[in-house]
């Protein structure tokens, strides 16, 4: 399923060099909340960092949720308690791990429930055995299974999704983790019917396999049916990566529940340096968002707290690099709380867009509309020209690099052009 209200997602100026085109044509808006809502981060209170410097990070960048583990919990109520943020909750120890879920959950404090995190490069010990890597993936998908049983059993935490082991893809037999729920005549190891989670779960790292900075870099690694050089979603639930299991059709992939737990760009060691880190993360969320991805969690807040590296949105100082600050202008123009059940129609083209161009239409709960067009060139520009289906007395025009002011205001327009290079612009409409 598509995120709530992103309806949307079935146009898309990218998908197409587009002609001259004068004739706007109705779009239905998704909710500003809802895409907010999306919004993730990775973070390590579990593995004893203080959790406190990320009050403020958190704050900052307007980030709705965390990935973690499930120890501290404190720590977890605490950034809950002072920035509103929820917890993705991962782990693979289902007693510990649904014990910690119903404590968050008392608090209101919880988003998700996720199994083992990559167990093709952590292995896991399950009832006595070792599973993942080169070993037995039985053991991995008897996990995820009970995991979800344990979970959808529970009268607290069922109506909390349950994501799916990440990196499935490298099963090394045929157990059925490229699926949510085994369907009839599956040929797997599992039974037909079994049951491991509500959405799929890939990392699909926006540098990709390879390290290159090309066009349409955000939005090739959200697609969720592309063979590329991406671990996305075909290759972890479509025809597995590994082994060539075959799990989902490509039609039965685009509408496949699904989220992010990693992505991320490192500032440092991939092309373009703290710049490019900032314009690509911007664009991952928005070009995720927009090919139906619920949730996006960046890899990671702070740098150097996995190890080593440097792809955290701030400096192991926790001085924010572009990317923190680009996040920031993002919602902060976007900004809003209550999410809108049945957004509007708002009727637009974009003229002389070519395949780098995207647009996500957001409306927020006062009714104000914002449509977001972003480009994806590594380098140059583009001028394109937003025509409306009517005159706007008040028109806004953002640009996330350079603040979350206005950098032009226009009065009773139809007509917005734009110079886009490899970030988003905003139009606000009143």
């Amino acid at each position: 399923m598509l995120p709530p209200g992103a309806a949307n997602a079935d146009r898309d100026h990218g998908d197409q060099v587009s002609a001259r085109d004068p004739l706007p044509s109705a779009v239905r808006a998704a909710s500003s909340a809802i895409f907010l809502s999306s919004l993730g981060v990775n973070t390590h209170v579990d593995q004893g960092y203080d959790p406190v410097p990320y009050v403020a990070m958190l704050q900052y960048t307007g980030i709705r949720n965390i990935r973690d583990g499930s120890r501290n919990m404190a720590g977890y109520l605490m950034l809950h308690a002072r920035t509103g943020v929820h917890v993705d909750l991962g782990g693979s120890d289902v007693i510990g791990l649904t014990a910690a879920a119903r404590t968050l959950a008392a608090a209101d404090a919880l988003l998700s429930i996720e199994g083992p995190n990559e167990p093709n490069n952590f292995p896991i010990t399950y009832l006595g055995q070792r599973g993942g890597g080169a070993l037995n993936w039985a053991t991995v998908a008897q996990l995820q299974k009970d995991l979800y049983s344990a979970v959808k059993s529970d009268p607290v935490l069922k109506r909390y999704p349950v994501f799916h082991v990440s990196e499935g893809g490298a099963e090394t037999e045929n157990v059925g983790l490229q699926f949510l729920t085994i369907p009839k005549d599956g040929g797997t190891l599992f039974p037909d019917g079994t049951r491991f989670a509500d959405y799929a779960n890939p990392h699909n790292y926006v540098i990709g396999n390879g390290s290159r900075y090309e066009d349409n870099q955000a939005w090739n690694a959200a697609d969720p049916v592309l063979n590329g050089r991406w671990d996305g979603l075909y290759g972890e639930y479509g025809k597995t990566w590994k082994k060539g299991f075959r799990g989902y059709s490509n039609a039965q992939l685009q509408t496949l529940p699904r989220v992010t737990t990693e992505t991320g760009w490192d500032s440092v060691e991939d092309p373009g340096g703290e710049q490019t880190q900032g314009t690509v993360l911007t664009n991952t969320y928005l070009a995720q968002f927009k090919r139906g991805w619920r949730y996006t969690f960046i890899y990671e807040l702070r740098d150097n707290e996995s190890g080593a590296g440097h792809q955290g949105l701030y400096r192991e100082d926790a001085s924010p690099k572009p990317s923190a600050v680009y996040i920031h202008n993002l919602t902060t123009i976007l900004a809003d709380r209550a999410a809108i059940a049945s957004p509007k129609q708002l009727s637009y083209t974009i003229g002389d867009a070519p395949a780098t161009v995207h647009d996500l239409l957001l409306q927020k709960s006062n009714g104000v509309f914002d449509l977001v067009v972003w480009s994806e060139r590594v380098t140059g520009s583009n001028d394109v020209t937003v025509t409306f289906g009517k005159k706007y007395p008040s028109v806004r025009i953002y640009d996330v690099t350079v603040g979350a002011m206005p950098v032009q205001s226009l009065v009773d327009v139809d007509t917005v052009p734009l110079t886009l290079s490899d970030h988003a612009m905003i139009i606000g409409l009143e």
